[in-house]
């Protein structure tokens, strides 16, 4: 069996596996073919490919031969017809977005598995490629706000006067809302968070934060670790209560994201209005909409002398540890596809192999994917 690596993007830093996971599928006597300079944004070169046992080839010659594909972004149209039939691609594509993608996919033969759709069990942890970026993300977001703001985040007594600690605000406790939080606080800010599930209270509180209640919010221990739709009434608290907080905050840090649909805008333009001048919002809900009223993807804006920076790639910023992770990911996921022969073994019975499928011999697979793309024809 073959396994193939693409070069992302040119957009893209990160790559799928590193020579240091290629070592593992050599002792199962899988085959490795890496698309010619595919690491060298993650600080890998060809030469450490092929001591690792990787052949170096072209993207061609990846598409072609390999039974599995690793990508960390979709393929075009004209690729997916090059891949070998009954082929499996892995990446993370974000399908309940994509739903021209996926009807392509469905129309081929290849089996499509998007590790963002994983079931977020304890089995799954291992695998959770958006745990280990959103970590990444999480770190970074407050070392860039660090860096960007026009004072320090610690408190300073010096002669020639006291300087208070900057005051941060952290949208969203999931994996790198609580990474923001250890981060600030190591730096020396008061820190403040919100989120809807009171169930990461105790967390929030043990790494030194003030969490934020708002009264009546929607039940998410159904939800698989996930945000979830709150109603009008909890919106208009909830709003109230963020706005109490943000107009004093230094540092705002959104992460607030419901799978499928567009971010919840939690910082208004009327709240924008009301903040400092000089005041910072890194939004990593930027993607899907952002969490303010302001944001554009990929951009900074400024709106009432306050910066807007929105980036939901911030984990590619640092490849060399973002790979390590994703990689170490992706090759645990590729355990449970492949036999101990090293044959492709597609055990749909395995809940995991199962979510992260979502589309296989000319169907879609996945359960809320297919209900994404009939809700969006």
């Amino acid at each position: 069996m073959t396994v193939g690596i693409l070069r992302e993007p040119a957009f893209e830093s990160r790559v799928s596996l590193l020579p240091e996971h290629i070592i593992q599928l050599k002792k199962q006597n899988i085959s490795v073919l890496v698309e010619r300079e595919c690491g060298l944004k993650s600080f890998v070169s060809d030469d450490h490919y092929q001591q690792a046992g990787a052949e170096i080839t072209s993207r061609e010659q990846v598409l072609e031969s390999s039974d599995i594909v690793l990508s960390i972004h979709p393929l075009t149209d004209d690729e997916m017809k090059r891949l070998k039939q009954d082929a499996v691609l892995v990446g993370t594509f974000n399908p309940l977005a994509q739903n021209e993608l996926v009807h392509n996919w469905a129309a081929g033969q290849c089996s499509v598995f998007s590790l963002d759709m994983l079931p977020r069990t304890t089995r799954a942890q291992s695998m959770d490629v958006l745990s280990s970026q959103a970590n990444i993300a999480g770190y970074r977001a407050v070392l860039l706000a660090a860096a960007s703001l026009p004072k320090y985040f610690p408190m300073f007594m010096t002669a020639a006067g006291s300087i208070a600690p900057a005051k941060v605000l952290i949208l969203g406790a999931g994996v790198a809302g609580l990474q923001a939080i250890a981060t600030a606080r190591r730096l020396g800010a008061v820190v403040e968070v919100f989120d809807t599930r009171s169930s990461v209270k105790e967390e929030v509180m043990s790494l030194g934060a003030k969490f934020i209640e708002v009264e009546g919010a929607a039940d998410a221990s159904a939800a698989g670790g996930y945000a979830v739709e709150q109603t009008e009434e909890y919106k208009q608290k909830q709003q109230q209560r963020i706005a109490d907080v943000a107009i004093k905050a230094d540092v705002i840090i959104t992460t607030a994201q419901i799978p499928g649909r567009k971010a919840p805008v939690l910082i208004t333009e009327s709240i924008l209005g009301k903040m400092k001048p000089g005041a910072l919002i890194i939004d990593l809900a930027a993607s899907t909409g952002g969490n303010t009223a302001r944001t554009k993807n990929n951009e900074t804006v400024t709106f009432n002398n306050v910066s807007i920076i929105g980036d939901s790639n911030l984990a590619a910023g640092m490849p060399a540890d973002a790979s390590k992770l994703y990689g170490k990911n992706v090759l645990n996921f590729l355990q449970l596809m492949i036999s101990k022969e090293g044959l492709l073994n597609l055990n749909f019975d395995d809940d995991l192999v199962k979510g992260a499928c979502i589309t296989h011999k000319g169907e879609i697979i996945n359960d809320r994917v297919k209900q994404s793309v009939t809700q969006g024809n």
